[in-house]
Parts: C-alpha cells; structure tokens; sequence
C-alpha cells in the first residue's frame, strides 16, 4: 500500500503536528506500508507573518498534482489547512478521488489570539476545508464533540502515541536550580498560553524548554526563568526526567504529545480541565486539573512518579498507526491509469 500525507508543518519546524507525523511514518513503514510525504521541503517558501518559524508554500497547486500523480498512491490523507493542504484538497476534489483530513489544531483559536478574527468566520472556513473529506479525524471525544456541534461530519478518533523507550524517567542532572522544578515544554507564542505559568507564584524554579515568536519578550519580561531554547530526542527526554512538575497552560489544544512525554518521564502534570487534559488525563492520578493553576501545580507535586510512567505506557504508536490505517479511505489503482 502506498500513502500520500501533505502536511504545510514540516521540519526545521518542530511541533506536535510534525513529530505525530514523524513517529506515524516510522510505524507505517515498518507494517510494509510505503509513505511519500508532501510538505514545504519541496516548494519556495515565505515566512509566516507573526510566525516566521512556519514557511507557507508559495503557488503549490500545480507541483502537488504532479507529486501526488508521480506518486500514484492508493490513498491520500491531508493533514494541515495551509497553502499545501489547500492545494491538494482542489486536486483531490477536481480528480473525484477520496482523501482524508486530520484536526491537528484548533486553527480558529490560534488566528483569533493573534488578530482577533471572529471565531465564526475561522470556522467557516476551516467547515469547508474539511467538508470535502470522506473522514476527519480527531484525536480526543472533546474535540469530536465540539467539531460535532459546530457542524463538521464524519469524524473518527486517531488518538497519539509516545515512545516510552525514549522517555523514561532518569538519574541525569540537568538542572542546577532550586527544587522544586515546574516545567514547560512547547512553543513560546500567544496561543499557547504560557504566561499562565510563567506569571504564578510558585516555589522553586520555573523552566521554559522551547523557542517561538514570544522568546525574546519571555525572557525579558520573566528574567527569573530558565529558558534553555528547544531541545529534541534524548536531551529533551533528559530535562523532562529531571524536572517535579510538567505545567500545561495552554487552553487551545486538540491533545499535546508534550503530556505523554512528560508522563512517560515520571513527571506528574498540572493543567486546566479543558479539551487535551481533560481527554488525555481524565480523572487519572497523572495529573492535576484545576481553573486555578498555581493550585493545579501544587497539587500535581503530591502525585506518584510511577503512577505517571504506567499511564502514559498505555499509549503507543503501533495503536496510533492502526487507527490511522482504518480511518483511510483508499481507491483503486485505476485512478491512475
């Protein structure tokens, strides 16, 4: 079997869009299933405004129709709602062939952080990107249930994964700072958030692991907190691992691989009871949600390290991959005769 993904997230940006995808192609491949990846890497580009980090694909259509043709797959999932998303959404639709979407990021939210846009008109337009799809898939019941209401269609759950190999608890030192150590991980910007940590009285140490377009007033504005900048693999594993407490202060996110690293590491979580958390921690000893975060984090100090590791180890990616197989809606070779 032979897949096409697009996907407008793609290195050198790191975020949980690029990393499920990465972690779904290594298992894919693995169940002899042949992946070809469609994302910026292969267009000319141009930075985001507000987000330079992200590079949009400039005039994609015609390129990602002969990627996908060259490619000659037996299914086609679209997982972003940018330039190349777009682009091979009008392909898809023009051929009459099905493709899938996936609802990685609550896209509304995001633009109306930073330019106050309607939630209403955002929606609209992310309803009819996903409108075409023959299924839409979620990672959490919150998110199904408020796409639901909002009028999306045929939605199916692909939930996420964490190598529990990579992160695990640990002895190593990272941190040569007063105990205890509340953590964050993830993207310095608006939408996620972070100054809901950052601000809290709190005892000990606040650390800040990530980079974005918030870095450089973070750091000027908290010059208190650490903010080592982005790590990834084995060092991000070790400072999750050394630290008391994970602290998720974002209220816009549809899951947050950040929660099962951290909860793989023996890190207990504190966060807001809202779509992610909620879904991801529910009413386990994992973690501690409260509107009131400072009382989230103080309590989540009381929970057990071990508790952690053995929840976050009923997540996998083999189970991701499968749900992922499911939910495609593959056609025949003849499409490309």
């Amino acid at each position: 079997m032979r897949i096409v993904i697009v996907s407008d997230a793609w290195y050198p940006q790191v975020n949980g869009v690029v990393r499920t995808l990465t972690a779904l192609g290594g298992e894919l491949e693995a169940a002899g299933v042949e992946v070809r990846m469609v994302t910026p890497a292969s267009f000319r580009t141009l930075p985001c405004p507000t987000y330079p980090e992200i590079r949009l694909s400039l005039f994609p259509r015609r390129r990602v129709a002969r990627m996908i043709e060259a490619a000659r797959p037996c299914a086609i999932h679209i997982a972003t709602e940018g330039p190349l998303g777009w682009a091979a959404r009008a392909y898809c639709r023009s051929r009459r062939l099905p493709f899938t979407t996936a609802y990685h990021t609550r896209f509304p939210e995001y633009v109306r952080a930073r330019f106050r846009i309607p939630l209403s008109l955002s929606y609209g337009v992310v309803r009819r990107f996903h409108g075409g799809a023959s299924t839409v898939m979620v990672a959490t019941q919150s998110i199904e249930d408020d796409l639901r209401r909002r009028g999306f269609d045929g939605i199916r759950r692909w939930t996420r994964g964490v190598d529990t190999a990579l992160f695990r608890p640990g002895t190593d030192k990272v941190y040569d700072l007063p105990r205890p150590i509340f953590l964050y991980v993830g993207r310095l910007a608006v939408e996620k958030n972070v100054e809901a940590f950052l601000a809290l009285d709190l005892p000990g140490s606040k650390v800040a692991v990530g980079d974005g377009p918030q870095a450089a007033a973070l750091r000027q504005r908290y010059p208190e907190v650490l903010f080592p900048g982005a790590k990834q693999g084995a060092e991000l594993a070790a400072h999750y691992a050394d630290a008391d407490v994970f602290v998720f202060p974002s209220r816009t996110d549809t899951f947050g691989l950040v929660l099962l690293e951290a909860m793989a590491c023996g890190l207990p979580v504190a966060a807001f009871p809202v779509p992610g958390p909620l879904d991801v921690i529910g009413d386990s000893a994992a973690g501690c949600l409260d509107q009131d975060l400072r009382q989230a984090c103080l309590g989540a100090m009381t929970l057990s390290p071990a508790v952690c590791r053995s929840f976050a180890e009923t997540f996998s990616w083999q189970a991701s991959a499968r749900q992922f197989l499911d939910n495609l809606a593959p056609f025949g070779t003849s499409a490309w005769a």
